[in-house]
């Protein structure tokens, strides 16, 4: 979970530095002036934040979370004539003697 609330805390309330925030977080620096500019650019205040839950933050400062569409289904390809080729490497040892051992058949 972000700590976008606890980020916000530290900078309105207790005035630290970003970099004060980010050492006692374990985040980014960039972390912290990213939460920033979203909060300043969503309007919010310390007043709003401390209303609101923290999903109701996250969709603030981030958007409503994207709900992934289901995948289209794929049509079946038409297998080419003669089928898929092997191209496996044939081993010096296999075409010394011209036969593959593993598979059993002549190279």
């Amino acid at each position: 979970m972000r700590q976008t609330r606890e980020i916000l805390r530290q900078k309105w309330v207790l005035a630290c530095s970003h970099r004060q925030v980010a050492a006692s977080l374990w985040v980014n620096f960039g972390t912290v002036a990213a939460v920033l500019r979203r909060a300043a650019h969503a309007g919010l205040d310390w007043a709003q934040v401390q209303q609101l839950c923290d999903d109701a933050i996250e969709a603030r400062l981030y958007g409503a979370p994207a709900t992934p569409s289901p995948p289209a289904p794929r049509a079946a390809e038409p297998l080419q004539p003669g089928g898929p080729r092997c191209t496996r490497r044939v081993s010096a040892c296999e075409s010394e003697a011209g036969v593959s051992r593993r598979f059993g058949h002549v190279a």
